[in-house]
């Protein structure tokens, strides 16, 4: 379709969903323009996938109707998108260019009878139908189709051709399945977190691709520079109600702040998080790195300040550990392989107290090997690893799984206990819990209703209640909402100690981190002192244009002696 910006594709006419007898959406009104670029916001529970599900039409149990306008395609990306097991990704991948790929093979078969005997009347017969298949071929600009499949699969880390979907774990599932669906080009792109499963590298190409893409798109997503760099438009969800915002990130966050300053007299916790955000947005870069070399040096400062005054603002709150010495985490050229896969070679980084480290790179590039090795799960193949006396480890890993669903998230979170020693001080349980979001009737909720931003709260919760002083979070803002987010880098920001972070988000890394542990591909790991932005510099600085070219990560052979 043409691209009209004036033109309205899509309607939902007093549209309200509910989930045993709670709205989740009230009588929503909305229009979406054709080419508008909208990212979706809301608490954890607010409907925003069920949101897309209506406008999918995947979910039809619904009030009130939607309207699409006749001739305009949908397409959507689910959270957990199914896929033919019987196929292989290179199969799957052609689903979404499955026309192209038919003409391309009915264009092979007419030039293999090419070299059969056939009448003069057969002949002609066979030239005017290669003729309009050619034809067809051209106004789809087929004949680089395998590149743009090569291209699309590399930039998105999908698994090797040839595997099998059965194979596939639930992440390398949603790369396929979202491959497949911008090769479809749809008018309507239906995006539910797209970055998940992503490392920074594919959602900065996935970015550039959206930028470019004429249709519309909506998408839930926490990834904030992912809304600031492709959104024209901020659709909340609050309460049901749905709330557009023109602007980006960025911007919605300003209109917002002004508009609750009008309606809370009284500052509001909420409100200050998010000016304090603001606060952080309109720095320098000079000013965040010098905010981060400063962690590192008021360490001391931090551990000595009152951590109850200190957390009085905060939503979230990581209580302290014991002081860290002098060491805490230091490695001196480890190397570690796994299997036939030179993993790591010549590692070296050494953590300084009050560090906070990103972990960056893709998927199986050795980030959990990493946590394994600190925490002494496994050790390297050459090298040395050494961890502080001092440090008492505190991990929070993506086991959400092992949550119990019969618990309420009272139980789950406190244990049963009404007080919690959180470092020096005994704490009321339910206070504790309420600071990550759940307050009142919810603390009696089962685990089993909880949606996957909710249970991961819990998580959150459980874990850092532990009392660490050097935390590992492995993706921790995997589903979690964005007012959630912002909540967990502040209490890093404020945590007396040190964090690991597997982490893809850019925005959050940019934030608390440090120093970066950059899985770079053949084994190389890069260590970095400053936040994810000014490593990407660097790393531009390195590589050149071959930076912002999407590649296949490689290792090297593990040859063992």
């Amino acid at each position: 379709m043409a691209l009209d910006p004036n033109k309205v594709i899509y309607s939902m006419i007093g549209v309200s969903k509910f989930y045993d007898k709670k709205p989740v959406l009230k009588d929503i009104y909305l229009s979406y323009f054709y080419g508008a670029k909208i990212g979706v916001l809301g608490l954890n529970g607010s409907g925003k996938s069920s949101l897309l599900k209506i406008l999918a039409g995947v979910d039809k149990e619904f009030n009130g109707k939607t309207i699409l306008s006749p001739g305009y395609t949908v397409g959507y990306l689910a959270q957990e998108p199914q896929l033919d097991p019987n196929k292989t990704v290179r199969q799957c991948v052609e689903e979404g260019v499955q026309e192209i790929v038919d003409l391309m093979n009915e264009f092979n078969e007419i030039n293999m009878k090419f070299g059969e005997e056939m009448s003069d009347a057969d002949m002609e017969k066979l030239c005017d139908r290669q003729a309009k298949v050619q034809e067809k071929l051209d106004h789809f600009d087929a004949w680089d189709l395998d590149s743009r499949l090569d291209l699309a699969m590399d930039a998105l880390r999908c698994p090797p051709p040839e595997t099998n979907v059965a194979n596939l774990s639930g992440g390398e599932k949603r790369r396929v399945a979202l491959c497949r669906l911008l090769l479809q080009k749809p008018d309507i792109l239906l995006l539910d977190e797209p970055t998940n499963h992503l490392d920074a590298e594919s959602v900065a190409w996935l970015e550039q691709h959206l930028q470019r893409y004429a249709g519309t798109i909506i998408a839930v997503t926490h990834d904030r520079y992912f809304l600031d760099n492709v959104a024209g438009w901020i659709l909340e969800l609050d309460r049901g109600q749905g709330i557009p915002w023109q602007g980006n990130y960025s911007s919605w966050l300003e209109q917002k702040e002004k508009r609750l300053a009008q309606e809370e007299k009284t500052e509001s916790e909420r409100q200050k998080t998010l000016k304090r955000e603001l606060e952080w947005i309109r720095m320098s870069p000079k000013g965040r790195h010098a905010k981060g070399k400063a962690r590192i040096s008021s360490y001391e400062d931090m551990l000595n300040t009152e951590s109850e005054k200190r957390g009085r603002d905060l939503e979230i709150y990581i209580p302290p550990g014991p002081r860290l010495g002098g060491v805490v985490v230091e490695a001196e050229n480890v190397a570690k392989g796994y299997g036939e896969k030179l993993l790591v070679e010549g590692m070296e980084f050494r953590l300084p107290p009050g560090g906070i480290v990103g972990v960056i790179g893709p998927n199986g590039a050795g980030k959990t090997t990493l946590f394994r090795m600190i925490t002494g799960e496994e050790k390297p193949d050459s090298g040395t690893f050494k961890i502080g006396e001092t440090v008492k480890l505190a991990y929070v890993d993506q086991s959400r799984d092992a949550l119990d669903p019969e618990q309420t998230i009272w139980e789950a979170i406190s244990g049963g206990q009404e007080q919690l020693q959180l470092g020096k001080q005994l704490v009321n349980s339910r206070a504790y819990v309420a600071r990550f979001n759940f307050s009142g009737a919810d603390q009696q909720k089962k685990l089993a209703m909880l949606s996957g931003g909710e249970r991961n709260r819990v998580h959150l919760a459980k874990m850092l209640k532990e009392g660490g002083n050097v935390i590992l979070l492995d993706e921790p803002t995997n589903d979690l909402d964005v007012n959630t987010m912002r909540a967990l880098e502040e209490a890093l920001e404020n945590f007396a100690g040190c964090a690991v972070v597997i982490s893809h988000d850019r925005w959050f890394l940019d934030r608390i981190a440090t120093h970066i542990l950059a899985f770079e591909g053949d084994s190389k790991v890069v260590w970095f002192e400053g936040n994810y932005s000014e490593y990407e510099e660097d790393r531009h600085a390195r590589l050149g244009t071959a930076a912002d070219q999407p590649h296949r990560i490689m290792y090297r052979q593990l040859t063992r002696v």
